[in-house]
This record gives C-alpha cells, structure tokens and sequence, in this order.
C-alpha cells in the first residue's frame, strides 16, 4: 500500500492534524477514500478539510501545498474504482457503513 502524510488543519482547535492515509493517483492528482474503517461517522481529516481545504502533503520526499475538495457524484465511480483497485477492503467498508464514504481529490497548487 502506498501512503502519503496529509495535513489539515483542525476546524475546531485551527492546530495542524497529521494523518497518513493509503492514496491513489490520477495523473497529478491523489485520490483519498474517507472510509474511516467503514465507521458511521467521517474521519476528522476529512471534516478538516471540508472545513478549510488548503492542506499540506508529503508524497515519500516530495513535500506541496494543495487544495482538498470532494469528488463530485459524476467523479466518484471512477475515482472509487481506482481507490478500491489500491486497497480492495473499501467496497468492504462502504458494504457496511450506514454513510455514503467519500473520496477526496488532492490537486498541487502552484
């Protein structure tokens, strides 16, 4: 599984959030899934970022400002199906979660 380092900042206390999540890549952009193990609830990463997009990633050495945003429901079939082709266990999670799970595009900004 390949992960990357996302760093939002907290909607509530403002204070920088690290997490490592597993990602997929299309083309220049990276593709999360806020599967939080199939919980009901969204992880705080993803509120995070709802809440001020403007994030901070680092890809192995490769450290970039980015901006977050929410697939949009035409993005997401595809954006899944590459997500699940990275760690299959999230048609798992979203089997089983009482939420539709969502998937973040990540895209560098300049």
């Amino acid at each position: 599984m390949t992960t990357l380092l996302l760093t939002t900042r907290g909607r509530k206390s403002g204070q920088p959030r690290r997490t490592a999540l597993i990602y997929a890549q299309d083309g220049d952009r990276y593709v999360l899934v806020g599967s939080n193990g199939g919980s009901s609830h969204h992880p705080a990463w993803y509120l995070n970022l709802v809440e001020h997009p403007e994030v901070a990633v680092q890809v192995g050495a490769d450290k970039f400002l980015a901006r977050a945003r929410t697939a949009t429901a035409q993005e997401k079939p595809a954006l899944w199906t590459l997500a699940a082709s990275a760690f299959p266990q999230y048609d798992t999670y979203q089997a089983t979660a009482d939420r539709e799970i969502p998937v973040v595009i990540i895209e560098r900004v300049s």
